[in-house]
């Protein structure tokens, strides 16, 4: 199990694309993760899109820094905070990337290709749940 005090977000390349495809939708993808050693990085993906219990797997099985990095680009700044007190920094600017952070996004395009990439791809489904419910198409009559 990894720590969750790592100041790095440690998975092997391969692994941090699989995760992106699975962010951006592609079930198979999502499914070998969960069932190959990286249940995490699956959940991720339920808890991105506001599934409570993926959130609460997440919690239960030591991986916080996930459901904070969540949380912080929504625009939580004690989700943000706590990402910079346990080490998360490079978690900490993903989640202001994902929440459109020029600086943060500029930051990691300069720094780490991949994970700009992931940023980008989570803040995507975050707008596109925004939009959702900012949609009177779509709104429940009650």
């Amino acid at each position: 199990m990894k720590n969750p005090n790592e100041t790095r977000f440690d998975y092997p390349i391969k692994i941090l694309v699989a995760w992106g495809e699975a962010i951006s939708g592609n079930a198979k993808i999502r499914d070998w993760l969960i069932t190959n050693g990286y249940p995490e990085l699956g959940l991720f993906t339920f808890a991105l899109r506001n599934k409570e219990d993926a959130t609460e797997w997440l919690m239960k099985n030591n991986f916080p820094h996930l459901v904070a990095l969540i949380n912080a680009m929504e625009g939580n700044k004690q989700a943000l905070e706590w990402l910079e007190k346990y080490g998360f920094s490079i978690l900490r600017t993903m989640a202001m990337a994902a929440d459109h952070n020029e600086k943060a996004t500029q930051y990691l395009m300069q720094n780490d290709k991949l994970l700009a990439m992931l940023a980008l791809k989570m803040g995507s489904v975050k707008d596109a749940i925004e939009n959702d419910n900012n949609d009177v198409h779509k709104m429940s009559p009650d």
